[in-house]
């Protein structure tokens, strides 16, 4: 039962009219031939104290109602969160009664039957208030509708009295706001004593009577449901009354036959006092029709069903009959030829007996195929199935295909045959004994295998019971759920290609969801690039955004989730295959997105690529590196140790011992000579430092020295594992020396080399350089730059290249000067845009040159060469 189907069948279950018993006096309420159909829903096993099994069997012993049957088929016990039901036959259609949590209790459970069968509570007669009180103040708040009285229109109480023992009465402190707190009372006293109401025990037999006068039960006759029995006619042997009518109907589990012997005569007229004997129920077909008294053949049913039905007339009264019947398990299984029904396990609900094979030969209509659905299953489990099992194949006999061979106490899947027939065989040995299993069979139409293709315009995949229609890849089912339209995403086999946001150039559509699944051959990476990138949010992409991912399904590892204007960096898959995933919502749409991407071979990921250290792969080719202290052999895969004296002249960088991260190797001596743009200077910050320690670094250790080799002046001499400062030169050279002897040998040293602005530069006659960035496209760059000479002497600016962000005030990045030794000195000017003139002199012997720039347009800053003059002009400037 789908969600949807239950909420189309309880919607109107009774709500407001939780008031019940006394019976219904609409006769459209009660059940032909007092026959209740009824399915068990699949939720419901497992989940209660007695589970289907035991409901079913509770089902077939509620004989004691007289001429009522439950049989399987039509209305669905479910588990819901409460207890509740219809009163009587609601339609033709199915309907609810639902057994929740804390109903599974006998009670309980035959209480709310007492409704499916046309029941309202018995406190709910038009009569009650001459038999009980309402103590409505004790009731709790919104429950009051549960203590209103029927109509006169909807209740009968067939002429039985107030029944303060009916199992469909309240108890006295039902819906109390306390638990001490009575809500309902009797009037009078019984038999000296007030009588007890509520009880969840047994039928009393007021509801016994009440049932059977509403479902006209003949006086005589019974429902016999045990496995074997008797019955005779009324007075057996002594004679019979005239004018008796008596109906016994006889079901044994489905899946066994009835065998019934009688001691009576049959006659070809049999016109007065006579029994009939039919295949099933009331207007099933009849078997044949007894009287005289000559001994019949033994009659046997064809399914699990009998109904027995004995008149007599006024004309003559005879003896009558004793017959006894048998359920016939030893004839379990057979052929059947219909449409639907029901296959169960001999003896179900009950445990299945030892020693039984059973097989049975379905078929429907021809141009269907059977569907197999299980109720439920528990057959003894055995890895292999090995001594009781259902076994299952796609045809008619032992050598059909197999479906299935089942046991344990897991349901089996949905089963289909690809014919309109199925073999099924139940097999038990000699020693466990479970409840079997019940399933479903109907007939099967495969609607993809019409000429319509079951009116889906592109694919149909058929479901049991069903289909639906599909969309081939790249497109989507329409609101028609038939027809298919253009959609994004797919999946993708192509090396190289392109894909961009749906509706593309145009702003794309709201409500979209595409996802691109791309897959390259193996030991490929796949590489997406963006051209171009739009879309609607901001940092936290919670509304549109672009998903990538290394893989195929939603949780692959995340590379990113973008959003915005600003374009992805190019991006790599970890291995052959690619995710990537649009999404939109209702609100605001932009342009989307275009990307190519590209498939190439990763050389690494086999073998390393054949690199001793480190392969690294390359667009179309991939490369060998080694790690620090060695170099690359000349076949371009080996590594060799190489020689530790270096030249440095990158802007930024790491630096580390040799074998970093391992230990550095005894008796080592490595040199790095580390040289940065003119104007700047060189600082080292260490990143981790683990030399032999020694109080004056004897032993090993690595030394900074402040110009291009050991003769500078030495800025510090390092070993232990506290990192040390950091170090800047006064220049744009540096000199590192590293040095182990031959004893203790440690993990060595980490550090950075950046290049900072600014600093103290000495003018010399000789010309010298001095640039504003130590690489081009840096931003947020503050730097000052004093020139200095000696005595006497002037320092000159002739600027070669000149170009800063342009702004009328020079607000944001320019270029200062200051005529002396620092920035409280007089301002000879602030400059941007094409720049000062070309040369400029200092007053004194120095000059401060100060530059700045933000974090937006990137220009080439100033190349300005300075040297030591003996001639200064007092403008400063010379043209």
């Amino acid at each position: 039962l789908s969600a949807a189907s239950t909420g189309q069948i309880s919607q109107n279950r009774h709500g407001s009219h939780r008031r019940k018993r006394a019976a219904t006096s609409r006769p459209e309420r009660v059940w032909p031939e007092g026959v209740i159909p009824y399915v068990i829903s699949g939720n419901f096993s497992g989940m209660c104290v007695y589970g289907n099994s035991a409901i079913r069997e509770m089902l077939r012993n509620l004989k004691i109602w007289g001429c009522l049957f439950f049989i399987l088929f039509f209305v669905f016990i479910f588990l819901k969160m409460k207890c509740c039901s219809y009163v009587g036959r609601r339609g033709g259609g199915p309907q609810a009664i639902s057994i929740g949590k804390n109903c599974d209790k006998f009670g309980i459970v035959v209480h709310e039957l007492g409704h499916v069968i046309g029941f309202w509570h018995e406190h709910t007669r038009p009569d009650r208030d001459e038999h009980v009180s309402i103590i409505r103040e004790n009731i709790q708040p919104g429950q009051e509708y549960n203590f209103l009285k029927m109509e006169p229109g909807e209740v009968d109480s067939l002429g039985e009295v107030y029944d303060f023992d009916s199992i469909m009465h309240y108890a006295r402190n039902t819906f109390s706001r306390g638990i001490f707190l009575d809500t309902i009372l009797p009037r009078y006293d019984v038999n000296g004593v007030r009588p007890p109401i509520g009880q969840r025990t047994r039928l009393s037999k007021g509801d016994i009577a009440q049932a059977r006068k509403l479902y006209k039960c003949s006086r005589c006759g019974d429902s016999l449901q045990d496995s074997s029995g008797n019955f005779s006619s009324p007075g057996f042997p002594n004679g019979y009354s005239a004018y008796m009518h008596c109906i016994w109907r006889i079901s044994v589990t489905p899946g066994e036959k009835v065998r019934t012997n009688k001691k009576l005569y049959r006659s070809h007229l049999c016109w007065y006092d006579h029994v009939e004997i039919r295949d099933g129920w009331r207007k099933a077909p009849l078997k044949d029709r007894f009287c005289g008294d000559k001994l019949p053949e033994p009659i046997i049913s064809t399914d699990s069903r009998l109904w027995i039905e004995f008149r007599s007339s006024s004309n003559w009264v005879g003896k009558g009959f004793s017959a006894v019947y048998e359920a016939h398990a030893a004839i379990c299984g057979g052929e059947v030829k219909k449409d639907n029904g029901q296959i169960q396990s001999p003896n179900y609900p009950d445990d299945y007996r030892p020693n039984k094979m059973c097989v049975w030969k379905i078929t429907v209509a021809q141009g269907y195929h059977v569907g197999l659905t299980f109720q439920s299953f528990e057959i003894e489990r055995h890895d292999s199935c090995a001594y009781d099992y259902l076994e299952v194949r796609d045809g008619n006999n032992e050598n059909s295909p197999l479906l299935g061979r089942f046991c344990g106490y897991d349901k089996p899947d949905d089963i289909k045959t690809s014919s309109n027939q199925l073999w099924m065989k139940f097999v038990s040995d000699g020693s466990v004994n479970k409840a079997g299993f019940a399933a479903n069979f109907f007939k099967e139409m495969d609607e993809c295998s019409k000429p319509d293709n079951g009116r889906c315009e592109q694919r149909c995949v058929n479901t049991l019971g069903s289909y639906k229609c599909a969309c081939d890849p790249g497109y989507e089912l329409a609101a028609d759920k038939r027809s298919c339209e253009a959609a994004c995403g797919g999946f993708i086999t192509k090396l190289n290609g392109s894909i961009t946001s749906p509706g593309w150039p145009r702003e794309y559509p709201p409500n979209k969801n595409c996802i691109w699944q791309l897959v390259a051959p193996t030991q490929y990476r796949i590489t997406l690039l963006f051209d171009v990138f739009e879309t609607e949010g901001n940092d936290v992409c919670k509304y549109d955004y672009v998903e990538v991912r290394s893989g195929l399904s939603a949780d692959s590892k995340l590379h990113g989730k973008f959003c915005g204007a600003e374009k992805p960096e190019t991006i790599t898959s970890q291995y052959n295959n690619m995710r990537i995933e649009f999404k939109s919502d209702n609100t605001v749409s932009k342009k989307g997105f275009k990307a190519q991407f590209f498939s190439d071979k990763d050389e690494c990921s086999k073998e390393n690529g054949g690199c001793q250290h480190e392969c690294v792969n390359t667009f179309g080719s991939y490369s060998c590196q080694c790690r620090s202290g060695f170099v690359l052999h000349e076949n371009k895969h080996d590594c060799k140790e190489a020689g530790c004296d270096h030249t440095v002249n990158s802007v930024s960088g790491t630096i580390t011992s040799p074998n970093w991260p391992d230990k550095y190797p005894s008796k080592k001596a490595c040199t790095w000579a580390l040289t940065t743009t003119p104007g700047h200077r060189i600082k080292i910050s260490f990143n981790e430092i683990d030399i032999e320690a020694h109080l004056e670094c004897t032993y090993d250790r690595i030394e900074l020295y402040d110009g291009k080799d050991g003769k500078a002046s030495l800025l510090g001499r390092f070993c232990g594992t506290k990192k040390p400062p950091p170090v800047t030169s006064s220049g744009n050279k540096l000199f590192i020396r590293f040095f182990s002897d031959n004893s203790v040998q440690k993990k060595g040293f980490e550090a950075s080399h950046t290049a900072e602005c600014g600093g103290h530069l000495k003018a010399e006659v000789k010309t010298k350089d001095l640039f504003s960035h130590a690489q081009f496209g840096d931003n947020n760059y503050p730097g000052g730059s004093e020139l200095s000479t000696e005595k006497g002497y002037g320092v000159e600016l002739i600027f070669q290249t000149f170009e800063i962000e342009e702004e009328a005030d020079c607000g944001y990045d320019y270029m200062e000067l200051f005529d002396g030794a620092d920035t409280k000195s007089p301002r000879l000017g602030r400059y941007c845009g094409s720049g000062p003139p070309e040369e400029i002199y200092s007053a004194g012997d120095s000059i401060v040159i100060k530059f700045r720039s933000d974090d937006t347009i990137n220009k080439k800053g100033f190349h300005v060469r300075f040297t030591s003059t003996k001639f200064q002009d007092t403008l400063h400037s010379r043209k």
